[in-house]
């Protein structure tokens, strides 16, 4: 077996997981995120975790299962809209929530695998976002300061990867985990086609190897988030057109 290369999800975190660690999850709605880690992070039994990620999964899927089991004290997020669990816990008190302008949490996940510690940025002045941060004028505009985020592990999917932990990421799922592989102090890849060193045209490579600590060869289950079908569109453009009545 290759240095960086595991047989399962649950030997590629063994002696990483911690009560109390902050946990970067890629991923953006359920495209692209890290599953068959995120399910081993659970039965790891982690508890108190501060998780960063974009969203917080679905009810049964994703960091949802982590909410269910209620090993995560806070989120660090940008969207948290289709999981009830998390609305429960949250109005309830039992979870902490630090929300980000979406553009604003990317850049402090690239900012801290960039080794920058804060940045100015217009996003959120004014807002409630602004309360409590440092303000500065630049060129007769306003800017608040952000810090840059980085974990003690980071949890990434890709297509592709090699021996080396070379990544590649296909579509949409390119999205936050590029840069968090950069950002934790530790970096788990979850990739759905493992394949030798030297396979990969190294002009297609997204995130080099040497960001990456571990790599797993894991099957996706690929569940749609919200299903929508032509059928279900038109019935309820139908019902709207007659005020919400039957025809």
């Amino acid at each position: 077996m290759a240095r960086k290369v595991y047989k399962s999800a649950k030997e590629a975190l063994e002696g990483l997981t911690f009560d109390g660690m902050t946990v970067m999850a890629g991923g953006f709605g359920l495209c692209g995120i890290p599953e068959q880690l995120i399910i081993a992070l659970r039965d790891s039994g982690a508890k108190d975790i501060t998780a960063i990620s974009n969203n917080a999964g679905v009810d049964d899927w994703g960091l949802g299962l982590l909410l269910q089991t209620r090993q995560i004290k806070k989120m660090v997020s940008s969207y948290v809209g289709e999981n009830k669990t998390f609305e429960k816990q949250y109005l309830g008190g039992e979870l902490d929530l630090e929300f980000n302008p979406q553009g604003t949490l990317a850049e402090r996940i690239r900012a801290g695998g960039a080794g920058i510690p804060a940045f100015y940025t217009k996003t959120g002045v004014g807002t409630k976002i602004a309360e409590g941060k440092e303000e500065r004028e630049f060129g007769g505009e306003r800017y608040i300061l952000e810090t840059g985020l980085t974990a003690d592990l980071s949890l990434v999917r890709a297509w592709k990867g090699d021996h080396e932990g070379n990544l590649v990421f296909r579509k949409t799922a390119r999205n936050f985990n590029p840069m968090m592989a950069t950002a934790g102090k530790t970096c788990v890849a979850e990739v759905e086609h493992l394949v030798p060193t030297g396979e990969l045209d190294p002009d297609h490579i997204h995130t080099a190897g040497i960001f990456v600590d571990r790599i797993v060869e894991a099957e996706q289950e690929k569940r749609i988030e919200q299903r929508t079908t032509q059928e279900a569109a038109a019935a309820k453009a139908k019902q709207g057109a007659t005020g919400g009545k039957a025809a």
